[in-house]
């Protein structure tokens, strides 16, 4: 089994979304020896937000592109090629103003290519990222998941839409939740790794 673990916090060791991703990650290779890890940090390393060279990239075949289209195109097929390898993706994503960092929306619109992870058709969209296992391992400093601070997740929902649409529907969201609560924070990482099944 190949898992790809997306670390998008820019907190380093620090960050509770890459720790709660690490133990999932350790629990899978434990059920399942012999795995292998392929890590990608969006954080130290972005994709770059999407311009006009990427989106005409992205539409003109691969035959026709010029040189620096095909540079443009690079990132995106990077990405793609990495989660089209994966069975089990594992997607660290810390809570920043009440949604994912902007180095994870950037990594996903190079992910999102209309003809190549999902089509047009005319009973509706389609993904073409089938077979695959998702985790989102989120960390946030409040409670989101319940209460009244709740309405204001649109990271969790965000991803479970975004990679639904490309085809990408067994999801689990585990969450480290509360990290800058006094009386959570003790607790709020093992609390999430303790929701993940062994």
């Amino acid at each position: 089994m190949q898992i790809l673990q997306i670390i998008s916090s820019a907190r380093g060791a620090e960050s509770y979304s890459t720790r709660l991703s690490q133990g999932i990650i350790d629990k899978l290779l434990a059920a399942h020896p012999g795995s292998t890890v392929v890590v990608r940090n969006v954080a130290t390393h972005p994709f770059p937000h999407l311009e006009e060279a990427h989106l005409q990239a992205y539409f003109t075949p691969a035959e026709g592109r010029s040189p620096e289209q095909q540079e443009a195109v690079r990132h995106s097929d990077e990405a793609i090629a990495q989660v089209m390898a994966a069975d089990v993706l594992v997607v660290g994503v810390p809570f920043y103003n009440f949604s994912i960092p902007s180095s994870l929306k950037s990594w996903l619109d190079h992910l999102t290519r209309a003809g190549v992870t999902f089509r047009y058709t005319p009973s509706g969209p389609e993904g073409l990222i089938k077979g695959k296992k998702v985790y989102l391992a989120v960390a946030s400093g409040g409670i989101y998941s319940e209460g009244p601070m709740q309405a204001y997740d649109f990271a969790a929902p965000y991803l479970r839409t975004v990679f639904g649409f490309l085809g990408l529907t067994d999801v689990t969201v585990a969450r480290a939740e509360g990290v800058k609560l006094p009386d959570v924070e003790p607790t709020a990482l093992q609390k999430g790794l303790d929701s993940i099944a062994a």
